[in-house]
């Protein structure tokens, strides 16, 4: 939904810190930064979350809610697992959050500047190795062809 966004943090090193390993845990690295500024981008393949200082004395932003991605549940357990490691607090063990809908899989933490900071995954987990089946059974395929 969103092409790239950005929060302002207290402490930039204690953000990246935290959020290094946790979006590492999703595919995401640092695809961009200006260390001499205090700016780091994470991303897949392009910068899409950006951390900066903030520019008022507490120099961070209003507290704020983000979600992330995942392609599975797993994703979202790394991702917990991944945020409580590099010091986030728990808001929310990973689980079937029903009330959003019946295969909402989240989990929630609080980063170093209490962001609730989320992974979901919409997806139930038979859906998922429908969706992979095809990739899987072209694969096999194209092994026996380049067998024979």
């Amino acid at each position: 939904m969103f092409d790239h966004i950005g929060i302002n943090v207290g402490s930039v090193p204690t953000s990246k810190a935290f959020y290094e390993p946790l979006l590492a845990s999703l595919g995401y690295s640092i695809r961009m930064q200006f260390p001499e500024h205090e700016l780091y981008a994470f991303g897949r393949h392009a910068p899409t979350f950006w951390l900066a200082p903030g520019r008022d004395p507490s120099r961070k932003s209003a507290v704020m809610h983000l979600a992330f991605s995942a392609v599975n549940r797993a994703q979202v357990d790394a991702f917990y697992a991944a945020g409580l490691k590099a010091g986030g607090q728990d808001n929310g063990t990973p689980g079937v959050r029903a009330d959003y809908h019946r295969w909402y899989y989240g989990a929630y933490l609080l980063d170093p500047d209490g962001n609730n900071v989320e992974c979901v995954c919409h997806y139930p987990p038979a859906l998922i190795y429908a969706k992979s089946l095809p990739a899987i059974v072209g694969y096999v395929g194209m092994e026996r062809v380049l067998v024979c």
